[in-house]
């Protein structure tokens, strides 16, 4: 005669399973995305850090200022920590940091592009 203190049925029974592998995948997928999201900040920051480069090369060909004209190009959240150099020639170089999830926060790492534009091209 057995002796049981679980009836059969509760032993083999999986009513909670899913809800506890919901909990333990959540901060993986959550992980994911941040990781996902970060890098489209990046590639965001550096698509914009060519555009600017191509405006101050096009403002340093005509004789205007290149940093001012960098900064037009970039959105407010990117200006600060932007480094514009000018080097022999037209060659105009930008610097900008990439943003930590938002706009708000700064990683220490940084995307640069160069433009060069002769003038009257």
């Amino acid at each position: 005669m057995r002796n049981n203190a679980y009836p059969r049925n509760a032993l083999h029974s999986s009513a909670g399973q899913a809800s506890v592998e919901l909990v333990a995948v959540v901060p993986f997928v959550l992980l994911v995305g941040l990781v996902l999201w970060q890098l489209a900040l990046a590639g965001h920051a550096a698509w914009l850090c060519a555009n600017a480069a191509r405006v101050a090369a096009r403002a340093e060909a005509v004789g205007d200022d290149g940093e001012r004209a960098a900064r037009s190009a970039l959105p407010h959240g990117l200006e600060r920590g932007l480094r514009v150099e000018t080097g022999d020639g037209r060659e105009v170089e930008v610097r900008v940091r990439i943003p930590l999830l938002t706009h708000r926060w700064r990683t220490p790492m940084s995307v640069s592009a160069s433009a060069h534009l002769e003038p009257g091209a």
